[in-house]
């Protein structure tokens, strides 16, 4: 039975996700959703209705309901056993009512198990290809990563922050800032919080922030985006940058804790088992890095992380991997250089499976110490007179991190592109949808 979408009802049933029918077998119920497929046999149709939970299987009388897929439907009827539906049960007896019909059909079809379409097609189809499960699934885990992120840092005595996307002076360095006019004045997009929040450092001692950052780098890579969500934290009272390394240790348990606890059918639709985290994860200086990759040079590249990667997979069992000590040439001017080796800092950058994930360190907390580190490179100080501020009042020994959402959840998922984990990717080539 089939109603139009303007029918009156005086009557309403509590909706119930299809996730929930297994236990309500025998009870009358009413689902709502997405046609996700339609079935007709000879002596009966099969409806099975999407929504933000799972799939559920609809038993209708053959002929019935003869509608395109992605027509948003509400379903009453009874719940009932059947060891062959999703979940086991199905609905039979249905009346469906019909919400919202499709004006056109998806880029492929979104019921077949796999993905049948290129990045592309799946990027510029966003707000319908990812109703597909998979591609959905990928966004659960992300959304599940950050509530883990949020949960350990809270059960650290952090306090959340947001801090401005507009600034008046680029973070990292004078390169790669998108500028803008604000209402005459130049201005940037923010490379990342990193100012704020050491500041704030001397307000809560230990903040958090999960947010956009911008990078104008003309990277057309699968591990870039021009725009990514970052997930900051800074820490005050810090002894050095280990302390640092213990909170993203903390983090990441966190992460992988809530996602196989609110993610886990996602896991369960890419068929991802979620990494083990070390109680200790291996670290290794830069300086035995590259005597072991018997190189001499400022920075790893993507083929020594690899090694790295695989190196301490096989010689400590941890897909994880803290590389400590970067050459102070390649670390910004605000890092804290390691006491006896001023040539190496005080900071790190985290790999898991062989890919550059986390990047942080001990930051420098002296007013003339900023003041001297500027110089060293040459550049003034009058661009960061509102940063140095906070300094000149009394700040803590302090340090903190950035982890990248898209890149974790590509790693963690195995995606091979970190397009497929960003909602609405924006990169060299891409500004819509």
């Amino acid at each position: 039975m089939i109603h139009p979408s303007a029918t009156t009802r005086t009557t309403r049933t509590a909706r119930v996700l299809a996730a929930d029918l297994p236990g309500r077998i025998g009870g009358t119920v009413e689902l709502a959703g997405w046609l996700h497929r339609r079935r007709a046999l000879k002596s009966v149709t099969f409806l099975v209705l999407r929504d933000r939970s799972g799939l559920a299987q609809v038993v209708a009388p053959a002929g019935a309901a003869d509608l395109p897929e992605e027509t948003v439907l509400r379903v009453r009827g009874t719940v009932t056993a059947n060891p062959q539906a999703p979940n086991g049960v199905e609905l039979t007896g249905p009346a469906v009512e019909v919400l919202s019909r499709p004006a056109a059909a998806p880029p492929f079809d979104l019921f077949r198990p796999a993905v049948p379409a290129s990045l592309p097609v799946i990027l510029d189809g966003a707000p319908v290809t990812l109703r597909h499960p998979r591609l959905a699934a990928l966004h659960r885990v992300s959304a599940a990563s950050v509530h883990g992120f949020r949960a350990a840092l809270d059960g650290l005595g952090f306090t959340e922050i947001h801090t401005p996307k507009v600034v008046s002076s680029a973070t990292e360095s004078g390169a790669n800032v998108f500028a803008l006019d604000w209402f005459g004045r130049e201005a940037y997009l923010a490379q990342s919080p990193q100012f704020f929040k050491q500041a704030m450092v001397g307000v809560f001692e230990r903040v958090y922030e999960t947010g956009p950052v911008f990078r104008a780098e003309p990277h057309d890579t699968a591990r870039h985006l021009a725009q990514y969500t970052s997930l900051d934290a800074e820490l005050g009272f810090v002894t050095d940058h280990r302390d640092v390394m213990a909170v993203v240790r903390a983090a990441l348990a966190g992460m992988v804790a809530a996602v196989a606890e609110r993610a886990g059918d996602a896991l369960t639709t890419l068929g991802v088992e979620p990494p083990a985290v070390p109680a200790e994860i291996p670290q290794l200086h830069f300086a035995e890095a590259m005597r072991m990759l018997g190189a001499d040079e400022p920075d790893l590249a993507p083929a020594h992380e690899r090694w790295l990667g695989e190196w301490a997979l096989r010689e400590h069992g941890s897909p994880f991997l803290f590389v400590t000590g970067y050459p102070m040439r390649k670390r910004p001017f605000y890092t804290h250089p390691e006491p006896g080796r001023p040539e190496y800092s005080n900071s790190f950058d985290l790999l898991f499976r062989g890919l550059e994930l986390v990047t942080g360190g001990q930051r420098l907390h002296r007013y003339e110490d900023y003041l001297a580190a500027l110089a060293a490179r040459g550049e003034p100080a009058g661009p960061y007179e509102g940063y140095l501020r906070a300094f000149a009042h009394g700040m803590p020994p302090h340090g903190g991190f950035a982890l990248g959402l898209e890149r974790w959840t590509a790693r963690l998922t195995g995606e091979d592109n970190i397009r497929r984990t960003a909602l609405f990717p924006r990169d060299v080539h891409r500004l819509t949808p």
